[in-house]
């Protein structure tokens, strides 16, 4: 409406025209005139006073009085006095964006996403693991969204390149609008395109290495995997750094510090190159001196000095110093352990810096229970617990007791034992049990004192030769078949016996071989007081094969015999007699129930074995099939025959774990007789050989 004229509702102006253009400034003509002061700016007038003239300027309070002191303060507010409130009365609840209160009802886009130029440098499964784009599953909230996706991804491109020594590559990114085909009344998707462009690709002109001498003088070029016309690749070039400092320390540079690599590009040749030069500091060359205990000790350092496999003066070698560490580990009587190389300045004839090994140590539980089942035909269910004092009589002296229940074993125990006793995976064993034994080859009730000297091998250090030597001294009430009677009777055994093992084991594994072979032998000169004193001889053999067809199929064979010289079969007590049948023998046929038979048909046992077993060990992850075919029988001759063989066929199942395979086998007897049931079961940890 116009100024000062009545709009069409009857309302008066505010301003009318003429106070309007009298209160307008005159304007003068030059536009050189100086500017006019600005007017004092009136202030609003407090409710309950007079208004200030409009023309009064508001005079403003003196910075200085006039006796040069300060003005008095204004008065404080009194809310800047009141206390802090405490931050617990605050609320800490991020806001809400749009991103955390996505409605589900909220519109999308979607797009598909476009791969070109990385396919031929393999690089395309790797892009879509790491790319925004993919991420995103197809939807964006908006275009915008896309088109920011797609940048990430060309500059991923552009490292994914340059990781391969594609070190001009380029990326692009285009987003565009793709109608609907085959409806057009459906909204159009987006398409996010990302295009790569490699270039060329830039290989080593050279490879120098800034380091001081090394004896021999070639380890450190050795032991760097490069050559000039290699790609310059990233994971190429990290692998053979890593390879310096892992292979260094072990041939005497503990210390070895390999440090930044510097590579000088060139762009201006024909061919696209770069020189490659990595500095590193060896340190010194360095032979093994003393350990050091510290911390908190759990062995001094006479024990100490049973675990190391080097000497005093042998060049250092980082393997063998985790070994140290592993064998340390493996008593279980540490909560933490640490062996680290240190520096002492002492330099040996051969030159060599004499290093010692500092051992940190920090005591950890000794006392450890454990229990394990199982199942098995003929053997039924069994259940044992133990408790174990490992430190007890130190150092490493354990006190282990143990008891056993189940439906045809019962049991007790008591277990002193050294380990490391003296050397390295030395063990001595001192052992006095009572055990109740109730299956159909005997019923018996044994109590038996055995001491043992043993060498063998762990998970940590699988040994090719391994023994062990000792003796026990048995008493034994037995359930024995007497065919002179034609009855059963109960009759009493003492037995001493010095048993012993040597084995020679070239396998890959303890508990899953998968190649090499193993041949063990079994001695034991006994004597029996039943009646009289009569002694015999105890003798097995076994040899283990274990052929790789390829990576997940392996071919494992059995052979084993045994025999007893000396002594009639029926002047032995049933428990010292040989059984054939079982799950670590012939599956198929019952737990000791291959072979001989008295007229109740119940197992008599005999003097000798023999047993054959063929296994196809198929792997597929973690898990396994395993068809198998096994063959034996036991005898009462004091040799083993090979006329009289059984044969049991089935197939099992294995779960891998990282202690070894979970067993579980299913076997049915291929020549049975008469009371062989038709399937046996059995379950337990291991390969059955």
């Amino acid at each position: 409406m116009q100024t000062g004229v009545t709009d069409p509702n009857g309302n008066a102006p505010i301003v009318p025209d003429s106070e309007f253009n009298a209160a307008l400034p005159p304007l003068s003509g030059d536009i050189n005139a100086p500017l006019e002061p600005m007017p004092a700016v009136q202030q609003p007038a407090k409710a309950g006073t007079a208004a200030a003239p409009a023309n009064t300027p508001v005079v403003q309070p003196p910075l200085v009085n006039p006796d040069g002191s300060l003005p008095a303060a204004a008065a404080e507010n009194p809310e800047l006095a009141q206390p802090l409130q405490p931050l617990s009365t605050f609320n800490t609840a991020p806001l809400q964006t749009a991103a955390d209160t996505k409605d589900a009802d909220a519109p999308q886009i979607r797009y598909d996403t476009e791969l070109k130029g990385l396919e031929k440098l393999d690089l395309a499964g790797q892009f879509k693991a790491l790319s925004a784009l993919r991420e995103g599953g197809g939807k964006a909230a908006n275009a915008t969204q896309v088109a920011a996706r797609a940048r990430e991804d060309e500059a991923l491109a552009v490292r994914l390149m340059k990781s391969l020594g594609y070190y001009d590559g380029t990326a692009t990114s285009l987003v565009e609008t793709v109608p609907d085909a085959t409806d057009a009344t459906k909204p159009a998707r987006l398409r996010a395109i990302v295009t790569a462009t490699p270039g060329r690709l830039y290989t080593l002109s050279s490879v120098d290495i800034e380091a001081q001498p090394v004896t021999p003088p070639d380890l450190l070029r050795r032991n760097l995997p490069l050559k000039v016309g290699d790609p310059i690749e990233a994971a190429r070039i990290q692998g053979a750094e890593a390879n310096v400092s892992l292979t260094l320390p072990q041939q005497g540079y503990p210390f070895v510090k390999v440090g930044d690599r510097d590579i000088l590009l060139d762009d201006q040749s024909e061919k696209a190159t770069g020189a490659y030069t990595l500095p590193v500091d060896t340190g010194p060359r360095s032979s093994f001196g003393n350990l050091v205990p510290a911390g908190d000790p759990v062995f001094d350092l006479k024990h100490l000095n049973v675990f190391p496999r080097f000497k005093d003066g042998d060049l250092y070698d980082s393997r063998k110093t985790d070994d140290l560490r592993d064998a340390l580990v493996a008593t279980g009587l540490f909560s933490s352990v640490a062996v680290e190389p240190q520096r002492t300045a002492r330099t040996n004839p051969d030159g060599t810096e004499a290093v010692d090994l500092l051992v940190r140590q920090t005591k950890g539980p000794a006392r450890t229970l454990a229990g394990s089942a199982g199942y098995s035909t003929g053997q039924g269910i069994k259940a044992e617990g133990s408790w174990t004092h490992r430190n007890l009589f130190p150092p490493e002296g354990a006190l282990i007791g143990t008891i056993v229940a189940g439906t045809q074993e019962q049991g007790a125990s008591g277990t002193f034992r050294r380990s490391n006793a003296g050397k390295r995976d030395k063990t001595f064993t001192a052992i006095a049990s009572a055990v109740h034994q109730n299956y159909d080859a005997f019923d018996a009730f044994t109590g038996t004192l055995s001491a043992r000297w043993s060498y063998v091998s762990t998970p940590i250090w699988q040994k090719r030769f391994t023994y062990y030597y000792g003796g026990e001294l048995v008493g034994t009430n037995e359930s024995v078949y007497d065919f002179t009677q034609g009855r059963n009777v109960r009759r009493t055994y003492g037995i001493a016996a010095l048993p012993g093992q040597v084995e020679w084991d070239t396998s890959d594994s303890l508990l899953n071989p998968t190649r090499g072979y193993r041949l063990r032998l079994n001695v034991s000169p006994e004597g029996s007081v039943s009646g009289g004193f009569k002694p015999y001889v105890r003798t097995q053999i076994e040899a283990t094969y274990y052929y790789p067809v390829s990576t997940s199929l392996v071919i494992a064979g059995r052979a084993r015999a045994a025999s007893i010289q000396g002594i009639a079969r029926d002047d032995l007590a049933p428990s010292r007699r040989y059984y054939g049948g079982g799950g670590g023998s012939v599956r198929g046929y019952g737990y000791q129930r291959l072979g001989p038979f008295d007229p109740n048909g119940d197992p008599v046992g005999g003097r000798s074995l023999n047993e054959f077993a063929l296994e196809a060990r198929y792997r597929f992850g973690n898990f396994g099939i395993v068809p198998f075919v096994d063959a034996g029988n036991s005898y009462e001759s004091s040799l083993p025959k090979g006329s009289e063989l059984k044969f049991g066929a089935g197939i099992g199942g294995r779960f891998y774990t990282n202690f070894g395979p979970m067993r579980i086998d299913v076997a049915t007897p291929l020549n049975p007789r008469p009371g062989d049931g038709k399937v046996a079961l059995y379950i337990s940890i291991g390969q059955a050989f």
